[in-house]
């Protein structure tokens, strides 16, 4: 009987814009059918009745994350009973998963990979390491022989640091990392990203973890949880533009995809930071369109349902244009005109067109801050 109608429950949070004040909400989820109902909590009283809801999958629910019901953009504080907590959250991990300088080329592959693996990107952000952060994270090595080529090495241009979240996290991701050094005997390593995409030695691609303590520690120096600031962002502030792949695209998968989009095309991406957007920054932000283009407001709805990525994209050839290269806002007109271009590619509709980018020239920098 438990699992005929099995339900899950959490405790959600929506901020009210107009009381100004956190609301919070039990949400419950029915995966037999996909519905969902919500409780308001200080009220006592039912907020929506069960009705189904196709777009909400059990995997969208864990806490941290941020779901959208109905317009309203809520982000799961926590499990609303035992039975959810222990089906749901029991084999769940946080792990930090870093791009080194040598795989930055292939950054796009390497999100890719990630995607398909199925963990989930909470966090992203394109850092440049200070001497003393670089000593921070290797510490443990410090009396090792190239102890000082190590640091060299992770300072010589940007990485990307991400936390992903997802079953057995950190296992998962060091399986896919494969050895720093792998050997003739370790066939299985074939295709891992040290295989793949390392150059031996020092030069691995990227790194993961070896064990919940140290990826709780790691994710700390790159995400400090005090509200610290971590690592200076890679951005340049230079001949840059802004794009932003919007959250439906993100949520379909395709940032690794369109990242290797734009590199391809000869494109520069300096920088890159995964957002949650509230209302009143989107809304500042796409203050340009009110009242100019019909779909503001759908626009800004889209912005602030779910994490974008913002890059900081650079040019060096002034005939490619990189607001050419995203195509015209409208995926269909793209797709008829212009069939290369990222909108015309990986566009659904004039609101979920895949990317933002900034119109007018002398934006960019704005935007890019």
């Amino acid at each position: 009987f438990q699992s005929q109608d099995e339900r899950f429950a959490f405790i959600a949070e929506w901020y009210d814009p107009s009381a100004s004040l956190f609301r919070r909400y039990e949400l419950l989820y029915y995966p037999k059918d996909s519905s969902i109902e919500m409780y308001d909590v200080k009220n006592r009283r039912t907020f929506l009745r069960r009705t189904k809801y196709e777009s909400l999958h059990v995997e969208d629910l864990y806490v941290g994350s941020k779901v959208t019901v109905f317009s309203r953009h809520l982000t799961i504080v926590d499990y609303g009973n035992l039975y959810t907590s222990r089906k749901l959250g029991s084999r769940k991990e946080r792990t930090l998963a870093l791009i080194k300088p040598d795989g930055m080329r292939k950054i796009g592959e390497l999100l890719d990979i990630i995607i398909n693996s199925g963990l989930t990107i909470t966090k992203a952000k394109m850092m440049l390491l200070s001497r003393k952060e670089a000593a921070d994270f290797y510490a443990d090595h410090r009396a090792k022989p190239f102890y000082h080529d190590l640091l060299q090495f992770i300072m010589s241009g940007p990485i990307l640091a991400m936390e992903l979240l997802g079953d057995d996290a950190v296992s998962k991701w060091r399986a896919i990392v494969g050895p720093a050094n792998p050997t003739a005997t370790e066939s299985d390593t074939l295709d891992s990203i040290s295989e793949s995409f390392g150059h031996c030695g020092l030069r691995d691609a990227a790194h993961g973890p070896d064990s919940v303590a140290s990826a709780a520690k790691e994710l700390e120096l790159f995400f400090p949880s005090s509200g610290g600031r971590g690592p200076v962002s890679s951005a340049k502030f230079t001949n840059c533009t802004c794009c932003i792949i919007k959250p439906h695209a993100v949520n379909e998968g395709l940032t690794g995809k369109i990242v290797k989009a734009i590199l391809k095309e000869g494109f520069e991406i300096s920088a890159l930071q995964m957002f949650n957007l509230e209302r009143p920054n989107v809304e500042e932000f796409y203050e340009i369109y009110k009242g100019v283009v019909p779909e503001y407001l759908e626009m800004v709805s889209e912005l602030c349902s779910g994490p974008c990525i913002a890059m900081e994209i650079r040019q060096f050839d002034p005939s490619k244009v990189f607001r050419d290269f995203c195509g015209p806002s409208d995926p269909a007109l793209a797709r008829h005109l212009r069939p290369g271009t990222l909108r015309a590619v990986f566009g659904k509709d004039k609101i979920q067109n895949a990317v933002h980018c900034t119109d007018l020239p002398e934006d960019g920098l704005l935007e890019v801050k």
